[in-house]
């Protein structure tokens, strides 16, 4: 009896596929961790560093700033000379940066480090996730790429409470603090050692042996190339400019708005929370930040079971609309009763975070492997410079305007998600890569999958 044979997209599920998995997540736990501990050092270091509103919100947003420049750069970069050489050199420049905020004394290194680590952890952005949608079976792409949500959930709720504790080791506190997320990171690019190159930017490359080579060591003897990687995804839009033309612009428009729209208002009220929540009148906060922090972690996990439930616009739609409507309904409760206030905010938080899945399953679908590093880095990139000036100004935001004007500002922000989410949300389920980055799939465009979630299921005609 002959071998049965696979494809890429329909080989089974490998111990290869769980080492690539785990070697993303690796990443995203420490993304989590870097940028959940500088909201918690920032309560302390403030006030030694003597900090005001402007450096509070230029060192709480460096991290988002250097994520920006680093998955621009470094997600481009990978297009042309590979994704595994940029998957380990980023993570020693994330570990160096780290280790080295213990030894800084002035905002200003501070700032510098910050912006040296989101600058690795944003090509890892473009690099890691680029590598594992190229590795993963269709049948666990959308899983695998959400988990990462899942696990810089887990990195930031780590932080929160490691924070907690070692805010209790004095005024040096917050140094060891931020030299802590150095441990998972030197796991991480120990690990990462003798990672391979993805076959299907080989393939794209010319590469073609090379690349079979690679299937068959890691993937099995039975796994061929398939024709998601056999020279059919060579399309006239080669190179960086081709995310510019007119088949990919809306696409690229879409990818950026959707995922800028969603991580504005949570990077920006995540990195404060501790002060948001003094605003909201939780003086002795660590009940509420404990149980926003536990929404935060099951509503990632329970996005894992929406996104296999729901299609991908209809779970799209569906967020920006309940995420939208709870914090209007925050804003007009900030001076009303606690309890009112903090219910609101958990069903933001849970939805928030089960949302957040899609911003790493949507993007690795919008674009063709010639340029899906530089697609997923562009998207990236759009969403990183915003929720930076997102993160800049809510502090000054909160001390001039208050906490209601400022969550309807969010809110704002939210509700233009939803109406980009209406017009240009393609449906990608259930596709192959090839299939799902094909620019000519309109939005809403699916025979399989239940277009509207959180009421009754209903075919997509």
């Amino acid at each position: 009896m002959s071998e049965q044979k696979f494809t890429i997209d329909d080989a089974p599920f490998k111990k290869f596929h769980f080492r690539i998995a785990g070697l993303t997540f690796g990443s995203s736990f420490c993304d989590g961790y870097s940028l959940g501990i500088i909201a918690m050092a920032l309560t302390v270091l403030g006030p030694q560093l003597e900090l005001n509103a402007m450096w509070t919100g230029l060192i709480g947003s460096s991290a988002l700033v250097g994520l920006f420049a680093g998955s621009l750069v470094l997600g481009r970069l990978s297009d042309r000379i590979g994704r595994q050489k940029i998957f380990l050199v980023n993570f020693l420049l994330i570990t160096i940066a780290t280790i080295l905020q213990f030894f800084v004394s002035s905002p200003e290194e501070l700032l510098i480090l910050r912006l040296l680590i989101g600058f690795g952890l944003g090509g890892d952005y473009a690099v890691g996730t680029t590598l594992l949608a190229e590795f993963s079976p269709k049948k666990y792409r959308s899983s695998l790429l959400a988990s990462i949500n899942v696990v810089w959930t887990l990195g930031y709720v780590a932080s929160n409470f490691v924070g907690h504790y070692l805010g209790q080791v004095g005024s040096d506190s917050w140094r060891w603090m931020l030299v802590s997320a150095a441990i998972p990171a030197i796991v991480v690019l120990i690990l990462r050692i003798g990672t391979p190159e993805s076959p299907r930017w080989l393939v794209s490359m010319g590469r073609v042996e090379e690349a079979r080579q690679i299937v068959k060591k890691h993937l099995g003897s039975n796994v061929e190339m398939g024709e998601t990687t056999t020279g059919t995804e060579n399309q006239k839009t080669l190179g960086f400019r081709g995310l510019f033309s007119k088949k990919l612009r809306k696409r690229l428009a879409f990818g950026g708005i959707f995922k800028l729209t969603l991580v504005i208002p949570y990077f920006a009220i995540y990195t404060f929370l501790p002060s948001i929540l003094r605003t909201m009148g939780f003086e002795q906060n660590f009940f509420a930040d404990t149980m926003l922090n536990l929404f935060l972690l099951v509503g990632a996990i329970v996005g894992l079971w929406l996104l296999a439930k729901f299609s991908r616009r209809g779970f799209t739609i569906g967020a920006f609309t309940i995420l939208t409507v709870s914090l209007f309904s925050l804003s007009f409760l900030h001076n009303g009763s606690q309890f009112l206030m903090l219910i609101a905010f958990l069903i933001f938080t849970f939805f928030m975070s089960a949302a957040s899945n899609l911003t790493l399953v949507y993007p690795a679908e919008l674009f063709p492997t010639e340029i899906r590093g530089s697609g997923i880095g562009m998207v990236t990139a759009i969403s990183r410079i915003g929720s930076a000036i997102g993160t800049f100004l809510l502090p000054i935001s909160l001390n001039s305007f208050g906490l209601g004007t400022s969550m309807i500002g969010m809110a704002v922000v939210l509700l233009i998600g939803l109406i980009v989410s209406i017009a240009w949300a393609p449906e990608t389920k259930n596709l192959s890569l090839h299939e799902a980055s094909d620019p000519l799939l309109e939005a809403g465009n699916s025979p399989k999958e239940t277009d509207i979630p959180f009421t009754e299921n209903k075919k997509i005609t």
